[in-house]
């Protein structure tokens, strides 16, 4: 996990989770990678919490492997806050992966979720950038409530943002920043439909997995090609 999203996983936790009552806190995508040393875990130090780090592979900082990469492995209602840092951008299906934290939520839980908005193709699998409108989406569709959002934009030059003035240790991600909640209440019948889409979309999900079975064909001759801007 890069400093800049740790960093903005802190201000989070800070604005938004109080220091002075108990909370069940889970962790998705909390495996740690060789040569890593950051994790969520450090920054509830302060805080009375219950800490699961869920994970599709074992590994350090992980307490339940998902054996479902679509099926995080918590009872439902049973998580005050949802933590999930750089994991996104990895996940193929993010909607099925929304509908799950939205179980997993206790009536008024949070979630926090950062993503990068730009930067190197990185890890087994890296499926997309998220911007505040991809945030908006997650929230319509998973029927949470978006409490927050916004990305690290570089500065703007005009009506343009100014990408060469980045500064490559900080802000080269460009995170976004995503704080969700669980309405406090919701309709029977709107209930029993969440619960249709949701079993449907995680059971697809599982089936198809990930892309492994989709090669990666190569671009034709003259596609890749540096395009001067106007």
């Amino acid at each position: 996990m890069h400093k800049s999203a740790h960093d903005q996983m802190a201000l989070c936790v800070t604005e938004y989770l109080p220091a002075d009552r108990r909370h069940r806190v889970v962790d998705l995508g909390s495996r740690i990678s060789d040569g890593q040393s950051r994790t969520h875990r450090e920054l509830l130090a302060g805080h009375d919490i219950d800490y699961v780090g869920v994970d599709v592979q074992d590994g350090p900082n992980v307490d339940a492997v998902m054996t479902r990469p679509y099926r995080i492995p918590v009872k439902s209602r049973s998580a005050d806050c949802v933590i999930s840092g750089q994991a996104f951008e990895h996940i193929p299906f993010f909607w099925a992966s929304m509908l799950e934290i939205a179980r997993i939520l206790k009536p008024g839980g949070l979630a926090f979720i950062t993503a990068p908005s730009r930067g190197h193709v990185h890890d087994a699998q890296d499926c997309w950038r998220y911007y505040p409108d991809g945030f908006r989406a997650m929230a319509a569709y998973s029927g949470l409530r978006l409490r927050e959002a916004y990305t690290d934009f570089p500065p703007m030059r005009g009506i343009r943002h100014d990408y060469a003035a980045i500064d490559a240790k900080n802000a080269y991600w460009g995170d976004s920043v995503g704080v969700f909640q669980k309405p406090p209440r919701t309709r029977a019948r709107s209930t029993a439909a969440a619960f249709a889409v949701r079993e449907l979309t995680v059971w697809w999900a599982n089936r198809v997995g990930g892309v492994d079975r989709v090669p990666l064909p190569r671009p034709l001759e003259g596609r890749v090609r540096q395009v001067d801007e106007k």
